[in-house]
């Protein structure tokens, strides 16, 4: 896992700009502690900064092979689970290897195929490749989107990176944030291609971005079909294990340290099940790590989507399978610290809004990279396997609208009071929602024959799949690359999600219950109250420790009216905020104000040029 950048000229010689790409590639330094390396030519700079995982002396990057016709070099981000494979075939079509790393392989299938390599990987990366054979640079993004990659048009070429920062850092990047770029931000929904500021795009999930003197094409090589299923219920339960094992076993390959993220539901103790087993196969005992609050457990307190504390099934579930478990219990000043809230709006580039939500998830990988460089996760299982509440409410079936937001507010407390008159009316959320809704059912393919009831299913499915779960990875990506841990997605295998998300939902809950196939698949691995366990979100502190922190920090913003953030928060709200007598010790009771709070220290932070027209 890696930070890569670049910028490629076909009007100006960039063998002059040394230090300016410099800046690009150390603007990503935490995402690549290990190592850094750059790379120029007349028309191409590239920059990298590596954390070693695979092959630690033999990986360094930026990868260069000399051809008759010109260089061909790579940099690249993140981990193909079948490089084995891949190399054993590239030797026998005449290709000879130097190391023992992935990025040589990647390289080398770029020799082979051409862009089509991408079609051939099966991982989470993102790789850039200058071609000077044909003066092109080519950019591939996997699957899933689990590897971020941004780009930003110029006059005469086209600068990239792993993160918006190291575009910023180039002096042809404007700073600039427009109406678009705030919709997403408070929409909730990651529309592809966008990319928050303004001239940057994201490389979408499955896509080849190409870049030659002729101008920036692109080329989709997988999305998300629809096919028949025509498997039995054993059958597909029996495929779920067999694809779900393979993935484990694929992906707990690493050189260094790795453990699991065990919260004691049901996705993250089946990974961990799965994992101890196979390890234990090989004499090792796996590592596990959850995150709890000082006093949440003894105190918890039920809310609309937390009925229980995580940490006893997390117990339960190491002395289970036997895994070597460690809590990081986080106390209130830990993420009230106004420090690590910084820290978490530098790794994400934008004021992303989820709270202590980001700043716990941040200060758990923080403390997990003392002891794992490598951790797996179970990100998105719920998103394949259908394990949302909201996806057995009939309200939410009928609803014309992407299905989490159907009754976001009553989960979660979003309150769109948030922002000034001027800048809803700027904003027209609802308009715009409806829009990118309309943009996305557009795209979802109804199987033939296909009842009502599993239509709608799919295209709840669909749209957590291609809108939902990137914001999720996105979140994960940017926090723990930011302290140097790389998180692996097992559940966003897309073998797994083209094969679970065309299996009709009459299987996906065929015990009454949500998750039917994976509880299925993995059961006889867990202990039986994991497996009747309420599904439960990610943990938010209850501590009203912290939530005394927020108001002293909006009294202190409120101190300054001037402050440009009150050009998008309304000033009135926040001090009808502060003034509330409710304590706010609930996610979804202050995330309103966290929000608030974020915008204003990214105003701070960044510098930017919002433009609401």
């Amino acid at each position: 896992m890696c930070g890569i950048t670049g910028w490629v000229s076909f009007g100006r010689d960039l063998r002059g700009e040394t230090a300016v790409l410099d800046e690009m590639t150390d603007s990503m330094a935490r995402r690549g502690p290990d190592e850094r390396g750059t790379w120029v030519d007349r028309h191409a700079a590239l920059g990298h900064r590596r954390l070693a995982v695979i092959d630690l002396p033999g990986g360094r990057q930026p990868m260069t092979v000399d051809t008759p016709r010109g260089a061909v070099t790579l940099v690249y981000s993140g981990e193909a689970y079948n490089f084995t494979e891949l190399r054993e075939e590239l030797r026998g079509r005449g290709h000879r290897f130097h190391t023992r790393s992935d990025t040589e392989v990647v390289l080398h299938g770029y020799l082979e195929w051409g862009p089509a390599v991408a079609e051939r990987l099966n991982g989470m990366f993102a790789l850039a490749v200058w071609d000077a054979r044909t003066r092109t640079l080519v950019m591939v993004r996997d699957r899933l989107g689990v590897k971020p990659l941004y780009y930003y048009p110029t006059p005469d070429g086209v600068l990239f990176g792993s993160e918006p920062k190291a575009i910023l850092a180039n002096p042809l990047a404007d700073r600039v944030v427009g109406a678009e770029g705030l919709r997403e931000l408070f929409a909730f929904v990651k529309t592809p291609g966008d990319a928050f500021w303004r001239g940057m795009h994201e490389v979408k999930p499955g896509t080849v971005v190409m870049v030659d003197p002729a101008g920036i094409r692109e080329r989709t090589y997988w999305r998300l079909r629809t096919r028949p299923h025509t498997d039995d219920q054993d059958t597909t339960v029996a495929r779920v294990r067999d694809l779900f094992e393979d993935i484990v076993r694929r992906q707990l390959v690493s050189d260094v340290p790795r453990c699991t993220l065990l919260s004691g539901g049901l996705d993250s103790s089946a990974l961990t099940a799965v994992a101890a087993a196979q390890l234990g196969e090989r004499g090792e005992t796996v590592r596990s790590f959850s995150v709890d609050f000082e006093g949440r457990t003894e105190d918890f307190v039920e809310d609309a989507v937390r009925p229980q504390a995580d940490t006893p099934f997390a117990h339960e579930v190491a002395r289970h399978v036997g895994s070597e478990h460690q809590d990081i219990v986080l106390g209130a000043a830990d993420h009230a610290d106004p420090a690590v809230r910084a820290e978490v709006l530098r790794a994400r580039d934008m004021p992303g809004g989820n709270g202590d939500l980001d700043t716990s998830l941040y200060l758990l990988f923080r403390e997990i990279r003392k002891h794992s460089t490598v951790a797996l996760s179970g990100e998105s299982a719920d998103e394949v396997f259908g394990g949302y509440l909201w996806y057995f409410d009939p309200a939410v079936r009928q609803a014309e609208m992407f299905p989490w937001l159907v009754r976001w507010g009553e989960y979660f407390g979003e309150d769109t009071e948030v922002l000034t008159h001027d800048a809803r009316k700027v904003l027209d959320l609802d308009g715009y929602l409806r829009d990118s809704y309309a943009t996305a059912v557009a795209e979802i393919e109804r199987l033939d024959g296909e009842s009502e009831l599993e239509w709608r299913q799919r295209r709840i499915s669909h749209l957590h799949l291609t809108r939902w779960v990137r914001v999720l990875l996105d979140r994960k990506d940017r926090t723990s690359m930011a302290t140097g841990l790389e998180v692996r997605v097992p559940f966003c295998d897309h073998r797994l999600v083209e094969y679970v998300y065309n299996a009709p939902w009459a299987l996906k809950t065929f015990d009454g219950r949500e998750k039917s196939l994976l509880r299925a698949a993995t059961g006889s691995m867990l202990p039986r109250s994991v497996l009747e366990r309420a599904k439960a979100p990610y943990p938010s502190t209850q501590d009203p420790g912290y939530a005394a922190a927020l108001r002293a920090n909006a009294k202190d913003l409120l101190a300054a009216p001037e402050h440009p953030v009150f050009e998008l928060v309304s000033y009135d709200w926040l001090e009808a905020k502060v003034r509330e007598p409710d304590p706010q010790t609930t996610y979804a009771a202050r995330s309103s104000l966290e929000r608030a709070l974020d915008i204003a220290l990214w105003l701070d932070t960044y510098r930017p040029r919002v433009e609401l027209t």
